[in-house]
């Protein structure tokens, strides 16, 4: 069915959700990002079709209202949440062990936090703030969760990335945008390097029974930009009067963590329910190999 979709794609989607209700039963499913906007969407949905979810959150004032909506909505399911500043990677590295030490499987990771930022800001481990959240949170927290992943027979591993890889440029002489910085563009090459991780991750993982994918869920009203501050966030602002509801933003999510049409599927980036067109740069595996070299070396140097 992948090969060739013969109804409308967002069609595709609604009925993977209203036809898979008790689909994800006794799934367990860690989700970072899901307490506003597509990933909450997401969440709800993936519980109502049986799913237990484990979430990572940043805010508990955010948090612990998610999690008591999950339990009101879905009772005795043993739902959790966890807490960690993803932008950094010693609190990444602690969440996946807690996680990991708690969880004997996992069946779906996604991967969905980020944001952009109006100006330049360096976290504690050196990182520009933007590549740092978007890109190194999803390496990391992959990496110390692969074990469990690994343990579920089929796990799926999901990556929310973007059209705006398209504005995205590596360049390994400035991963840390400090010649020039500008936000769509840091925003963009993390969404690059998010479909680029994507495929080496499919490679490496491709004989231990895990698939990972990449999608965009296109440009949705919800809280993302609202870090941004200044002229950025308010061309954001503006143009979210335009956008689509995160309903529509959330369902390639879904249909990713859920469908047995995709169970199969590997290294591919979607848009809508099929799969979606990429940049050279995006289907560049020698690219895809040197960044993940480069990213295991800045999470190593972060261990020392």
């Amino acid at each position: 069915m992948l090969a060739n979709f013969g109804i409308g794609t967002l069609a595709v989607c609604v009925a993977v959700r209203r036809g898979g209700r008790r689909a994800l039963d006794g799934k367990v499913i860690v989700m970072t990002g899901a307490t506003s906007g597509i990933g909450r969407i997401a969440a709800e949905r993936l519980a109502d079709m049986g799913a237990r979810l484990v979430l990572v959150a940043r805010d508990r004032a955010r948090g612990e209202p998610m999690l008591a909506d999950l339990v009101a909505r879905t009772p005795g399911r043993g739902h959790s949440i966890h807490y960690a500043d993803l932008s950094r990677l010693k609190e990444v590295k602690r969440v996946a062990r807690d996680i990991a030490a708690v969880e004997a499987r996992i069946d779906v990771l996604v991967n969905n936090a980020g944001a952009v930022f109006s100006h330049r800001t360096v976290t504690e481990d050196g990182l520009e703030r933007t590549f740092a959240l978007n890109h190194m949170a999803y390496f990391a927290l992959t990496a110390g969760l692969i074990g469990r992943l690994v343990a579920s027979a089929r796990a799926r591993v999901i990556n929310t990335a973007s059209n705006a890889h398209r504005r995205g440029r590596i360049d390994f002489a400035d991963l840390q945008c400090e010649k020039s910085y500008r936000p769509f563009v840091a925003y963009g090459t993390s969404k690059l390097c998010n479909i680029l991780f994507t495929r080496e991750l499919a490679r490496r993982v491709s004989d231990l029974g895990v698939t990972a994918n990449s999608f965009s869920p296109g440009f949705v009203a919800t809280r993302f930009g609202n870090e941004a501050g200044g002229l950025h966030g308010g061309f954001l602002r503006a143009a979210k009067l335009f956008a689509k509801r995160p309903e529509d933003g959330a369902e390639t999510l879904v249909w990713l963590a859920s469908s047995p049409d995709v169970a199969e599927a590997s290294g591919e980036y979607f848009y809508q329910c099929r799969r979606g067109t990429l940049t050279a740069d995006a289907r560049d595996d020698d690219l895809a190999a040197r960044l993940w070299a480069e990213s295991e070396a800045i999470a190593l140097k972060a261990s020392a």
